[in-house]
């Protein structure tokens, strides 16, 4: 293989790693949430609720005691990380206008949770 060839598939590939990688823009989604935490087990606490901000598609906590982190796609999807302490839970779903809901899941918990925008 030629250098001209091999530049040109090292440009190729990268081109196509970049194009799949969203990058964060504004999205419809940002700004203030409230989030409502459910479970339906008996291991885990039921009735918790979260705040957090999402700006430029990015979700970060907005108080000291959950840590929060994650994206929300421009379609909605979302998914993201709350932690506390050595705690840690994931959760995934869909945004929509100023609500949302969707699935969590932790060490050995699971539920469902659900979203307002403040």
């Amino acid at each position: 293989m030629s250098a001209f060839q091999k530049a040109k598939l090292t440009s190729m590939l990268l081109a196509s790693v970049l194009l799949a990688t969203p990058a964060a823009a504004s999205t419809s989604f940002d700004g203030q949430w409230s989030v409502q935490i459910a479970s339906s087990s008996s291991a885990c606490t039921n009735g918790a609720s979260v705040s957090i901000g999402i700006n430029n598609g990015e979700v970060a906590s907005n108080t000291s005691a959950v840590t929060a982190s994650g994206r929300v796609a421009e379609a909605g999807t979302i998914n993201v990380t709350l932690s506390t302490g050595i705690k840690r839970a994931v959760g995934f779903g869909r945004l929509s206008g100023s609500s949302g809901s969707g699935t969590w899941r932790a060490a050995a918990c699971s539920g469902t949770w659900t979203a307002q925008r403040n």
